[in-house]
């Protein structure tokens, strides 16, 4: 079975990541950009990160310029952004396609059928920026959420998460 452990990406500062080092932790994989009506929930998201980090939650931020160009900047620009306008601390990945023929394979995964908790999570692209996709420790995606749900609005799943895969 695939898991969030089979990937590896680059990150915000250029260097590879294996996402295996994240296996353990309960992740919040969010496809982000900094010119989007929705840019102001980074600060939700870091709150979710400063809130459950102790406890094993990592946010994942993996920017995007598919949606209406609304991700010019290099990744030293959004890294600059997000710090300074956000206090952004969670990890923050190179920018990538998450549609279309050069999507990163973890969009690709992340994009096709899971079996959830509370039922199958089924395939789809993903529609605009700040998607947001609940991963439990063991690798296997538990949750999808579109762009309009709020980060506080996530975090009754993701004590359940935490808990359960404690």
């Amino acid at each position: 079975m695939t898991t969030l452990a089979d990937f590896t990406a680059s990150t915000i500062t250029g260097q590879d990541k294996n996402l295996a080092d994240y296996v353990g932790s309960a992740a919040l994989v969010v496809n982000t950009a900094s010119k989007c009506g929705f840019t102001p929930q980074y600060a939700g998201l870091q709150d979710l990160y400063a809130r459950f980090h102790e406890r094993g939650l990592v946010v994942l931020g993996f920017p995007c310029d598919q949606f209406m160009h609304q991700e010019p900047g290099t990744e030293s620009e959004i890294a600059e952004f997000c710090s300074v306008n956000f206090g952004v601390e969670f990890p923050m990945f190179a920018k990538v396609d998450v549609n279309g023929e050069d999507a990163h394979p973890l969009y690709t995964w992340l994009t096709s059928s899971h079996a959830g908790p509370h039922g199958d999570i089924p395939a789809g692209e993903i529609g605009w920026n700040f998607t947001k996709f609940l991963v439990g420790r063991d690798g296997a995606v538990i949750a999808r959420y579109g762009p309009k749900v709020e980060p506080a609005d996530i975090a009754d799943d993701i004590e359940r998460a935490l808990a359960a895969d404690a």
